[in-house]
């Protein structure tokens, strides 16, 4: 079978139906909420398990905690543009799923091994696996749909809820263990949370290995491609690339790791433009367009994936979280905010888009993108203002501060996440798309690395303190809100750009 996926989807099976779609739906649903659970679950706990293991609580701690959350963050979307083509070329999706999910399950276990080799070293064999698993599982949702299956887009919106069911339950769940298994009342057994996302991700592989058979045979290798000695070359492959991740997460710095990106991202904008001149000026502008948005795009992540690194920092020290009678309301369970508000913002912001587009009101991308830079901002705004108006005697801010930011927060990435790849799929060369896909997560990539810097620098070499990070906040605030109000000055320029795509 081919591994394109408008060809598989093409020659899907007629599946069994549960609620109105094809029955393998809701075992890949499955198989990624117990994948999420586990990503979301190392995601909240990894730089506070550093500074609380390898620095012992000491609040110097939090820059290498944040450079290192940077990095992994970075690397778990650079590397699913080599996971996508093993699938394409080389095993086929059912077989890159396995092999991702065992060797992520090996590596969360690998986490607990109380050194830090271990721990990047188990955090270098997450990266890998996920790498093979998570755009994989993605694309064989829609092989289960005919090419005019108008249920396609429904079927990848309750995927979208798979994704963020399993990001709300993970902090929830795991943020009580960490409580719960420990014998000093103010401490958290991280340990108890990488256990947890291991079995996990034991169970997403157990889910997929035993509901492959109702897949009929999509996901699986061209003919010229079944031997299982590809799949033994791959595992080969992933013995080399996991020493590799780990040299870059230990030696190289974070700063020495945007280089790196940077240099492939610009390799990858060089292979589009060259494509696209042979097309024609069209194609040309249209790719120019895409590069913009990409590089607004990484602005975006940059601030938002502070959710792991100063927002946890800000919660556990400067936050005031004790609630109803004194009971404390834990670190982690703030990480359930955004899934939660995702699921109940999501289907308002589609009816807003729905009832602005019957008055051919509907924002343009660009504009779309730049509305999710401010709400960003906005959220930062928020944080602002309770770090300079609402600190309490003992150094604390409210509860509700940093919950409204993250809702906001949410609010912007609703404003661009959801068209990000149908936009590259759009304006990309017809004969590059998987490459312009490629381009978009390095975007994400750059931005989680930057992040993790940004992070770094908001905590200094003493830690995060209330000036700290009233200071690194309010740099966020305005460099949000100035980029998304550039960007919403020149959408013009890019509409003309993008010629009628919308």
């Amino acid at each position: 079978m081919s591994q394109n996926p408008e060809a598989g989807a093409a020659a899907s099976p007629d599946f069994p139906q549960l609620l109105g779609h094809p029955r393998p739906l809701w075992m890949l649903f499955m198989t990624e909420f117990w994948e999420r659970f586990a990503f979301y679950s190392v995601s909240w706990a990894l730089a506070l398990y550093i500074v609380a293991q390898f620095y012992h609580g000491d609040a110097s701690g939090q820059s290498w905690a944040s450079n290192t959350y940077g990095a992994y963050t970075a690397l778990i979307y650079a590397t699913g543009i080599f996971g996508g083509y093993v699938a394409d070329k080389l095993i086929g999706y059912q077989r890159s799923i396995l092999l991702g999910a065992l060797v992520m399950a090996a590596g969360l276990f690998t986490i607990m091994l109380p050194s830090k080799e271990a721990m990047l070293l188990g955090l270098a064999m997450v990266v890998v696996g996920d790498g093979l698993f998570k755009p994989n599982i993605s694309s064989m949702v829609g092989q289960l749909y005919g090419p005019n299956d108008d249920r396609r887009d429904s079927g990848f919106t309750l995927f979208y809820m798979g994704i963020n069911a399993g990001a709300f339950v993970a902090p929830l769940l795991t943020g009580w263990l960490a409580s719960y298994f420990t014998d000093t009342p103010m401490a958290q057994n991280y340990r108890a949370v990488f256990a947890a996302a291991g079995v996990g991700m034991v169970l997403s592989l157990l889910w997929f290995w035993f509901g492959r058979r109702g897949l009929r045979g999509v996901g699986r290798p061209a003919p010229e491609a079944s031997s299982r000695m590809r799949v033994l070359w791959v595992f080969v492959g992933v013995l080399v690339a996991v020493p590799v991740i780990y040299f870059v997460l230990s030696k190289i710095s974070a700063l020495g790791l945007q280089w790196l990106l940077g240099l492939l991202f610009i390799g990858v904008a060089a292979m589009l433009i060259a494509e696209a001149a042979r097309t024609g000026k069209v194609q040309v502008h249209r790719v120019i367009a895409m590069l913009i948005i990409f590089a607004f795009n990484l602005l975006f992540w940059m601030f938002y994936f502070q959710f792991g690194t100063s927002f946890n920092f800000l919660a556990e020290n400067l936050v005031d979280r004790k609630l109803f009678g004194g009971w404390e309301f834990p670190v982690g369970w703030y990480q359930s905010v955004t899934p939660l508000a995702i699921i109940v913002l999501a289907p308002i912001v589609t009816q807003v888009w729905a009832f602005l587009s019957r008055r051919r009101m509907e924002p343009s991308i660009p504009r779309k993108f730049g509305l999710g830079l401010i709400f960003n901002g906005l959220g930062f705004m928020v944080l602002v203002y309770a770090l300079s108006r609402l600190i309490d005697p003992r150094g604390l801010i409210p509860f509700w501060p940093l919950t409204t930011c993250y809702v906001l927060q949410t609010v912007g990435e609703l404003c661009l996440s959801p068209i990000g790849l149908s936009m590259v799929t759009k304006l990309a060369p017809p004969r590059l798309v998987g490459l312009a896909m490629g381009g978009w997560f390095l975007s994400l990539a750059e931005g989680g690395n930057l992040s993790g810097l940004l992070a770094g620098h908001i905590s200094g070499e003493n830690g995060m303190t209330a000036a700290s990070a009233l200071s690194g906040f309010n740099f966020s605030f305005w460099t949000l809100v100035g980029a998304g109000v550039v960007l919403l000055l020149i959408s013009p320029l890019i509409n003309r750009l993008m010629h009628g795509v919308r």
